[in-house]
């Protein structure tokens, strides 16, 4: 079965930055939708970005993090990368991997859904001075 691994999380001051990444451990052969999401505490989970497997694969981000965060695939499609910069401390939350094979995921009008079929474990960011 397939295995979302995430790491990279930590604490960073305001306007600092973090790379977070994630990888598909069990099947490095597929190419998946993979995507970001995050929940802070009391609050729902959130679509923070995603990116469709391709060679310059569309991407697709949540309003709050455009211009300030970037994703990205591996070489072998199956490791995202999420790199945020002037990170705020709204930006304070458990960040997710997502990944699915069915590539409407990965679409302007799908991303957002929780209704991926696979998940990490979540990896702690936090933004605090």
């Amino acid at each position: 079965d397939v295995q979302l691994v995430e790491s990279g999380g930590g604490s960073v001051r305001p306007g600092g930055s973090l790379r977070i990444s994630c990888s598909a451990l069990g099947d490095r052969y597929s190419r998946w939708c993979m995507g970001w999401f995050r929940q802070a505490p009391g609050k729902e989970r959130e679509g923070v970005a995603a990116i469709y497997p391709s060679p310059g694969g569309s991407t697709y981000y949540a309003d709050s993090v455009k211009g300030r965060f970037t994703i990205s695939q591996g070489n072998d499609k199956s490791t995202v990368y999420l790199q945020m910069n002037s990170l705020k401390p709204e930006d304070t939350a458990t960040y997710y991997c997502a990944a699915d094979l069915d590539w409407t995921y990965c679409t302007g009008n799908g991303w957002t859904r929780l209704s991926w079929n696979y998940w990490g474990r979540g990896t702690q960011v936090t933004v605090s001075s």
